[in-house]
This record gives C-alpha cells, sequence and structure tokens, in this order.
C-alpha cells in the first residue's frame, strides 16, 4: 500500500516506520531538524517491540512531491490541524482515507471539510512514544495500538485493506466498533493522563501511589466521562472502574505527551485536552473543578516558552 504519515513525529513515524519496514511505500512528512535527519541518517526506532532502522526513508517537506496515496496516517499536533490538512490535499485522491491519529474528540469535524466527509476516519493511537532527538523516536510504553474507522459505521474497502496489511506487519490494529465511543474512551483517559502527569511534573507511578493524587486523576476521568455521556455519548456506566484498574498496569515511568512537551518548553495541547472539558462543561451546565485547577496551572505554558 501507499501510505503517508503527516508527520512523522513520534505517532506517525513510528507506525509509518512500522509499515515501511514490512515492505509498504511510506513517505514521511518532514520539517526542520526531523527533515535534516532523516536524509542524513535515517528513520530510527528505540522500542520495547524491536529496534527499527530505516536508513533512507521516503521524506519530504511537500506533499506535492508525493501525490494521492491509499491511506494518510494524519498525526499533527492539535493546533496545526486546519493548516496540515490543506497541506494535506496533493496525498488525498477520491479513494484515499485520512485516518486521524490526533489527540481530543474533535479532529474528524475540523479535518473532513479541508480533505472531504467521504475520505476522512476516525482515529486512535495507542502508544507512548516521544522524539528522543531528531531523527529518532523511542517508545516507551509495552502497547502500540491503533483502532479506526467511519463515524456512520460503514465498512469501507480500503480500511480494511489497511488493518488487514497493518496486521501482517505485526502492528496491533484493527477497524473500531464505534469509532466515536473510542475517541471519547481515549480522549477520557487522555486528559486524566495528561493533567495529572502535566500539572504535577510527576511520572504516574507516584501519582497513583498517592490516594489524594490517585483521586484527582480519577475526578478529571469523571469530568470528561460526565461531559461525554451529556453530549450523548454511549459509555459504558463501568468505565470508569476499568480504566482505574488499567491505570494500575501502566510503566510507573511514563508521562503523557504534554507533560514532555511541558519539560522541553514547547507548545501544549492544554485547549483541546483540559480545556476542552472545561468548555464543553461550561456549554452543558457541568461542572469541571478538576479540569479548571489543571487548566489554570498551565494556562501560561500553553505556547510553550516565548523568548
Amino acid at each position: 500500500m501507499r501510505v503517508a504519515a503527516m508527520a512523522a513525529g513520534a505517532v506517525g513515524g513510528y507506525f509509518g516506520a512500522r509499515m515501511a519496514a514490512a515492505g509498504h511505500d511510506v513517505f514521511f512528512s518532514a520539517r526542520g531538524a526531523n527533515l535534516a535527519a532523516m536524509k542524513a541518517i535515517g528513520l530510527k526506532l528505540e522500542s520495547v517491540h524491536g529496534d527499527l532502522h530505516l536508513p533512507k526513508p521516503n521524506v519530504t517537506d511537500d506533499p506535492k512531491n508525493v501525490g494521492p496515496v491509499d491511506i494518510v496516517l494524519f498525526a499533527v499536533t492539535l493546533w496545526d490541524t486546519e493548516t496540515a490538512a490543506a497541506q494535506a490535499r496533493p496525498l488525498v485522491g477520491a479513494n484515499t482515507r485520512v485516518i486521524t491519529l490526533q489527540n481530543g474528540v474533535d479532529s474528524v469535524e475540523r479535518i473532513a471539510p479541508v480533505l472531504g466527509a467521504e475520505q476522512t476516519a476516525g482515529g486512535a493511537a495507542y502508544i507512548a512514544t516521544v522524539i528522543a532527538s531528531p531523527g529518532v523516536i523511542k517508545h516507551t510504553s509495552h502497547f502500540a495500538k491503533m483502532r479506526f474507522g467511519r463515524s456512520d459505521k460503514k465498512p469501507n474497502a480500503m480500511l480494511q485493506a489497511f488493518a488487514d496489511a497493518g496486521k501482517a506487519a505485526k502492528i496491533d490494529v484493527d477497524i473500531s466498533v464505534d469509532i466515536n465511543v473510542e475517541l471519547w474512551e481515549k480522549f477520557i483517559f487522555l486528559t486524566a493522563m495528561s493533567g495529572s502527569t502535566a500539572s504535577m511534573r510527576s511520572p504516574i507511578g507516584v501519582i497513583r501511589a498517592d490516594p489524594e493524587l490517585r483521586a484527582f486523576f480519577r475526578a478529571l476521568m469523571q469530568e470528561a466521562y460526565d461531559v461525554g455521556r451529556a453530549k450523548g455519548v454511549a459509555l459504558a456506566p463501568d468505565f470508569i472502574e476499568g480504566r482505574m484498574k488499567f491505570l494500575d498496569t501502566i510503566e510507573p515511568g511514563m508521562k503523557a505527551s504534554m507533560a514532555h512537551d511541558l519539560e522541553r518548553g514547547n507548545r501544549i495541547e492544554l485547549d483541546w485536552l483540559a480545556g476542552k472539558v472545561r468548555s464543553l462543561g461550561r456549554a452543558l451546565n457541568i461542572p469541571t473543578p478538576a479540569s479548571d485547577a489543571v487548566y489554570t496551572v498551565l494556562k501560561l505554558h500553553r505556547l510553550g516558552r516565548q523568548p
């Protein structure tokens, strides 16, 4: 298959590299130091599932050099969504499917007007990766999976072909039974993971071990859950309990990508995570004190370190 990783960051780069190693034509979109490094030394993965080095990846900073592909793995930061979608237009043909692998819950509604409702599919990536240095992706979790599908739940031949190809490449990938519910389930856990590890500047192990901090983590999930239910999302009644049990299985040193960005002085996705819970809560008249606290603590860091 022809696959484009838009962009070759921690998520798109990881899954794109795995597909490339399996023999598929993968085109990586990159810029700046990451682009220069990939051209000079290739793309490297450091992973618990096995290291990987692509010495000469197909990498470009201009999608026009690639043309239409079968699948676009759309994994840009949330503040860059509309701009990146416009840049991705040359990659998208009538049969192309764009799989959103971003955080948050509104990627499809933001991308579809730019690239087409028929072409855009919701997706969720479950993985902990960081750019360790330009051209090097470090995978720090034992899980690395993708789930995706159409919002209307209709089957699609191209999405199924990609799922089959991903499985053959030994990637944990599949069509979601209900991608809308899946996106909200990820969002609920991620808002708590990002909100706690970033605001407390600590890995998840010490947070979950402290009763008061563990309760704060749960409160962040509960607020996002309440907002989702108010919007009509069919979330299971025992979802929070299940996620709390899952919390105890995570590597204790793990932090959300927002926490890593905060440490590096980068812009953070606060407005689309805790900020989204907060804004939806206000619109739906649902109190969100824990999310408000996270937003208040991190607000001055939203745009990263300013010169």
